[in-house]
């Protein structure tokens, strides 16, 4: 349904992530190359990144590769942790900026990978949108991101058919889940990616089961089963 990255490590600029690699998050938005549900990802784009503590965003709910002020900008954003996406709108959710990743509870950045039945989330007045990724943030930021296996697991019983990848980020710590769609990393020197799909041809990705929790801090990083005792 989307496609998301994120980083944690030296600073590095938003057009490095998501513009400059042979198969970047533009290129991710016309020609996916995992995506298993849907062909393009033209609904909306979102740039989250941490200005020392503070969460900054740029959303838009218009194809990526028609945003020429962002591409003309992005090379002088930097940060040390990036979450970003590019998004397929579910049928029947709004195309609009505030539903786009990344989501925000002044803390975290956090993006949704995948669909829920909106019938099984709590209702919150927090969700920045009406769309299920939003509400599904909103009620992981309600329980606390320390939380995020357990609520997946939780309302991945109570929906079977959802697709529940979630990428979040405070600029200390960056967590992510699989469970329905693909996830890879690349664990380098100066930090790690986490990404829907490589964004280039280095052979040190490493592509994440599925059903799984990774969590990065302090350039470590643990790959723990969904549901297995913490």
């Amino acid at each position: 349904m989307c496609r998301h990255l994120g980083w944690l490590g030296r600073p590095r600029s938003v057009a490095e992530l998501m513009l400059d690699p042979s198969h970047s998050l533009l290129v991710q938005s016309y020609a996916p190359r995992r995506q298993q549900h849907g062909l393009l990802n033209a609904d909306g784009w979102g740039a989250g990144f941490f200005d020392g503590a503070l969460p900054r965003r740029w959303r838009s709910a218009a194809p990526l590769w028609g945003d020429a002020s962002f591409a003309s900008i992005a090379p002088v954003l930097a940060s040390h942790c990036v979450v970003a996406a590019v998004r397929s709108a579910t049928v029947g959710m709004p195309i609009e900026a505030s539903a786009t990743a990344p989501f925000t509870d002044g803390d975290w950045l956090l993006s949704h990978n995948g669909v829920v039945n909106r019938a099984v989330l709590p209702t919150t007045a927090a969700a920045e949108s009406v769309c299920d990724s939003a509400i599904l943030a909103a009620a992981i930021f309600a329980r606390g991101v320390e939380s995020l296996a357990e609520v997946i697991v939780e309302i991945g019983a109570a929906d079977p058919k959802a697709r529940l990848n979630i990428l979040a980020a405070n600029g200390a710590q960056m967590v992510a889940t699989t469970w329905g769609d693909t996830l890879s990393m690349l664990h380098g020197s100066d930090g790690v990616v986490l990404a829907s799909e490589p964004y280039d041809e280095d052979p040190r990705w490493v592509d994440i089961p599925d059903r799984h929790l990774v969590e990065v801090r302090d350039g470590e990083v643990r790959v723990t089963a969904l549901g297995a005792t913490r």
